[in-house]
């Protein structure tokens, strides 16, 4: 079981040392960086169910694109107009994001209601398997704080780089 309040302590004391570690991968320019990120990832992810924790969903909301919000008021039966009006803001970056935490989809059990038409976002979090890892190590030392996985991931970057 995942423990978030461990989690987040785990995450205060190495934070120091998780910004040199980011500061010092960025300046790197290692070149299968890809590889050994998806490598920790699979593994970690082997040994995690996000249906135990769903911090992610909790927290923060996804950033929506049109192809989003159409296909969710689509599978909700609602106008576009209205899911904008009942679900939706725009944030302080000028993007659609849910108007609260938690997100309005996740239920009790931490299954989303909306599972097969989620934002890109979702489908895509914590976005430790895309290409180009080195393009998203801000989001990646961000992801920290909110996914426990994403945690465990860095852990294991740091004794392998």
């Amino acid at each position: 079981m995942i423990n978030l309040e461990n989690h987040r302590s785990l995450v205060v004391s190495k934070k120091k040392e998780n910004k040199t570690f980011f500061n010092r991968l960025k300046k790197s320019k290692i070149k299968d960086l890809d590889e050994v990120i998806h490598h920790s990832h699979t593994e970690v992810f082997s040994q995690i169910n996000c249906l135990e924790c769903a911090n992610c969903c909790k927290t923060t909301s996804p950033m929506l694109f049109n192809p989003d919000i159409e296909r969710l008021a689509k599978n909700l039966k609602m106008k576009i107009s209205d899911f904008h009006e009942k679900y939706l803001r725009i944030d302080e970056d000028g993007d659609y994001v849910f108007q609260s935490t938690p997100c309005p989809f996740l239920g009790e059990d931490n299954y989303c209601k909306v599972y097969d038409d989620r934002p890109k976002a979702c489908r895509e979090y914590p976005h430790t398997n895309r290409k180009n890892m080195a393009q998203i190590l801000d989001l990646t030392f961000k992801n920290i704080t909110v996914c426990p996985a994403v945690f465990r991931i860095v852990e294991k970057l740091k004794m392998l780089i």
